[in-house]
């Protein structure tokens, strides 16, 4: 019985098996607890409030519609950028940040950035996980609201960011 003697003598030597590799998950997105994530910062006056009662100096802006949008009621907001420095806008000093006014209300605000095409991706959904975390989720991609306020943000190509808050009926 010289043969299961060397096997046994062999097995004794051979090394230990490795265990295969871990496969990695995706990273999870964690909110951010960083207050730049916040979009509660972008509301500089109470939604409802009128012009003249917005603090600081802002200068009317002027969009133009599409041909879709050429049958929309003659009251369209009236959208306003603000003269000074805008509020910070996850992290970065918005592109755009306009206040728009129906019937001489706050009715809507509207913010973005850009963001390095790198970044973009992550900086989009921590800042979503964040906007989500204490709001009514509305099923869209990153919609919700907080309160009366509904908030709407993307990511538009690669690089753009916004968010859009609005009150219905102001």
């Amino acid at each position: 019985m010289v043969l299961p003697a060397a096997l046994l003598a062999a097995a004794c030597s051979a090394p230990a098996p490795r265990a295969a590799p871990e496969a990695k998950a995706p990273p999870k997105v964690q909110p951010s607890d960083d207050a730049a994530y916040d979009w509660h910062g972008l509301v500089i006056a109470p939604f409802g409030s009128v012009l003249k009662e917005v603090p600081g100096t802002l200068h009317e802006v002027l969009l133009f519609r599409d041909d879709a949008h050429q049958n929309a009621p003659a009251e369209e907001a009236e959208c306003y950028a603000v003269d000074a420095a805008a509020p910070r806008f996850v992290g970065r000093t918005p592109d755009e940040y306009l206040l728009c006014f129906r019937h001489d209300r706050l009715s809507r605000i509207q913010a973005s950035v850009q963001v390095p095409v790198e970044e973009a991706p992550g900086v989009f959904a921590a800042a979503c996980a964040a906007w989500l975390r204490h709001a009514a989720h509305t099923g869209g991609a990153c919609e919700g609201s907080d309160g009366a306020i509904h908030f709407s943000g993307r990511l538009a190509g690669e690089t753009a960011l916004s968010i859009t808050l609005d009150v219905p009926d102001t």
